[in-house]
């Protein structure tokens, strides 16, 4: 439960009383650190970005408090609460999990303090299990599978069977894609659940093939899982082809895309990819995440920066730091992030954004898959349910 605090910037003698902010990840523990580490980056540069270096809002210098919940729900709720009460912050930031952040949801109602969800993907995290106090910048599971959906232009002759671990995330997503191929003829045939760091999907492979071999038409295997254990690769080594089976699945981090290399042309969609979005936002974030670490950002970067442009606007138009008027602030607030401008959805307080529809180019001068542009997906036409009702 040990805090590194820093303060974001070089500013100390101002007018105003410092502003604390908790970024709560899950730093150890997991093969998700590099999602966390991603996060804080992003969230850091989005300071400098919107602060002109300065990490300075409305006179307020900007203290970056960053806890450990080691991806356990106890943990996370214990660094909540201590950073809540004792470091006394403004706001939260986290986490990884969707699971970890669950847990976490009832300690911001608590103590009536805001929990910014990043980059958590569960729908439930703005839906049952939300409250007011909690706004989402990363997207959900159903712009996941919505955007999905989308780019496997269903129709009645598609037929899907989906693989996805049995936790929110991906039931949740499953839920999500279910929803979105309603009314356009296309089916899904069998759902697959697997428990999180499963490495051998022999058994629900073989159930999958069985469901699909024999139906006519367009024959989709779709993997949603968010961990290890390569699911595409040992599903694609048992052969789908000879049943006239496809495998689909949504992008991923740069160190996972080697491995897409595997599946040239497959079409999918995708939270972000660096090469896929103009604007100065983004250019500024790809030219200074390549000087600074000889890489481009990678989605949970982007992420993490939108969380901090979304932080920075709604305390330069607050009337006050309250809690009740920064949420008057952040409702129906629209911001400028990588992806394009996000809105924070009144009702449910989840930001509605933009997604990227790919196509899988291998270029054996690049290290990793290309998921190349087919197109943005605009959140219009993504018919996102509403979490919650509103307050």
């Amino acid at each position: 439960m040990t805090a590194l605090s820093l303060t974001a910037g070089a500013a100390f003698a101002q007018d105003a009383d410092p502003i604390r902010i908790a970024l709560i990840h899950g730093l150890s523990g997991s093969s998700f650190e590099a999602f966390s580490k991603q996060s804080q980056t992003g969230f850091e540069m989005g300071l400098e970005y919107a602060t002109d270096g300065t990490n300075v809002v409305n006179g307020h210098p900007i203290e970056i408090i960053v806890k450990d919940t080691q991806f356990k729900p106890d943990i996370a709720r214990a660094v909540l609460e201590e950073a809540y009460g004792d470091d006394d912050v403004l706001l939260a930031v986290g986490a990884t999990s969707s699971g970890v952040t669950k847990g976490m949801l009832p300690i911001a109602e608590e103590y009536e303090k805001l929990l910014i969800v990043e980059p958590a993907v569960a729908d439930s995290l703005t839906g049952p299990d939300g409250n007011r106090y909690v706004f989402k910048t990363s997207r959900n599971s159903s712009m996941d599978m919505q955007a999905q959906a989308l780019a496997l232009q269903p129709d009645e002759t598609l037929h899907v069977a989906t693989l996805a671990e049995d936790y929110a995330f991906g039931r949740d997503g499953i839920e999500a894609f279910k929803s979105a191929l309603e009314g356009t003829g296309a089916t899904v045939v069998t759902e697959e659940y697997v428990p999180q760091g499963t490495a051998d999907f022999t058994a629900a492979t073989e159930r999958m093939f069985n469901a699909l071999k024999d139906i006519e038409g367009r024959k989709v295997i779709l993997v949603y899982i968010a961990g290890g254990g390569d699911a595409p690769g040992k599903i694609q080594a048992m052969d789908p082809a000879r049943y006239g089976i496809e495998i689909s699945m949504g992008g991923h981090i740069l160190p996972v895309l080697p491995t897409y290399k595997r599946f040239p042309g497959m079409e999918g969609a995708v939270y972000y990819y660096y090469e896929s979005y103009d604007n100065p936002i983004n250019n500024w974030l790809v030219e200074e995440h390549m000087a600074r670490f000889e890489s481009p950002p990678d989605f949970f970067t982007a992420g993490g920066m939108a969380a901090a442009l979304a932080v920075v606007k709604a305390i330069e138009t607050t009337e006050s730091l309250d809690t009740e008027d920064l949420i008057a602030a952040m409702e129906g607030m629209s911001w400028d992030t990588p992806k394009g401008e996000m809105t924070f959805r009144p009702e449910d307080h989840q930001a509605l954004q933009s997604m990227v529809h790919f196509k899988i180019k291998v270029d054996d001068e690049v290290e990793w898959a290309i998921p190349e542009l087919v197109r943005i997906i605009e959140p219009g036409e993504m018919n996102i349910p509403l979490g919650r009702d509103g307050d």
